[in-house]
């Protein structure tokens, strides 16, 4: 299908995804006096963030809510005049000199595109989970983690993240369950060691959580021994799921070049296999996945963007 491009609906960037990497970008395209348009596809900026109820990693703002944090950030990006459009990107096709990103019934066009749509964490789809998340319930050990000093938590898991998980909060927490539906855990062994020398920390094999219950807070967590059908109740604040992580690409598939696990291949700078397109945030391969990278990744993918916009006048 052939598309008329249409200079003056034209934008120098399209930003998709609202989270902290696209708004960081969105903010460092405004202030270089790039037209930039981002596309929010849930209607409520921050991405995962907005889940959180406390964020204390964030130089500068100790202790804010995560929803206050994606307000702050919105404002901020908004103030300097960005547009903001509603719609989740089904599909981006690279023309002669341009992309044409389409949500719906709607088309955009854009000189540059950068993908920030974020990733989204497995879940274990128990009751209680949805109802207290932010609220006990993590998806994150090392943001979430120092808040749980000195009390009882629960790691859901049994890959690296999820034993890198348990030594993490075995530092300060009294108390740490590590509950693996195996008999055997599947993370590094150097890893493992460590994991059993820990004395606060108890590994419950075999075994799922039903459900999680509080009133205002995590309370309880019901597990079943799938092998001996034996049910346990543990008593604590907090539980963290480390069953997965997966980066929200599946738009992209025919576009960029991805690794197995469906992140899109880039560097620092943000550059993905196709000159014109960026990639920020939990979307892209990289080691670290927190708030200021992601915001960092925005501003590198943007400074990307200058630079291809100069070299393609």
């Amino acid at each position: 299908m052939e598309f008329r491009k249409d200079e003056n609906k034209m934008k120098d960037v399209i930003i998709v995804g609202s989270g902290p990497a696209g708004m960081g970008a969105a903010l460092y395209g405004r202030r270089a006096g790039l037209d930039t348009l981002i596309l929010d596809a849930t209607g409520m900026p921050g991405g995962q963030i907005t889940t959180t109820y406390e964020v204390d990693n964030y130089l500068g703002l100790p202790g804010i809510n995560g929803f206050d944090m994606a307000m702050a950030f919105q404002e901020h990006v908004k103030k300097f005049g960005a547009q903001w459009e509603p719609g989740k990107v089904s599909e981006i096709e690279k023309q002669d000199n341009y992309f044409v990103v389409k949500t719906g019934e709607k088309e955009y066009q854009g000189k540059t595109v950068i993908l920030a749509a974020g990733a989204s964490h497995n879940k274990l789809g128990v009751p209680g989970e949805e109802e207290l998340t932010g609220m006990g319930v993590s998806y994150c050990a090392t943001c979430d983690g120092a808040f749980y000093r000195g009390k009882t938590t629960v790691v859901v898991g049994g890959g690296d993240v999820a034993i890198e998980d348990a030594i993490f909060l075995a530092r300060f927490c009294e108390k740490v369950y590590l509950v693996h539906r195996r008999d055997s855990l599947r993370g590094a062994k150097i890893l493992q060691d460590r994991l059993f020398e820990l004395p606060n920390v108890e590994v419950i094999w075999d075994s799922v959580v039903e459900r999680i219950e509080g009133t205002e807070a995590v309370e309880q967590i019901h597990l079943l021994n799938k092998k001996s059908g034996e049910k346990r109740v543990l008593s604590a604040q907090g539980i963290f799921i480390a069953v997965g992580i997966h980066p929200n690409t599946e738009n992209f598939q025919n576009l960029v070049e991805m690794d197995e696990a469906g992140y899109i291949i880039a560097g620092e700078m943000g550059e993905t296999s196709v000159p014109g397109v960026y990639v920020a945030g939990d979307t892209r391969t990289k080691e670290l996945r927190q708030v200021i990278t992601a915001v960092a990744d925005g501003a590198n993918a943007i400074t990307s963007v200058q630079k291809y916009l100069l070299e393609n006048k």
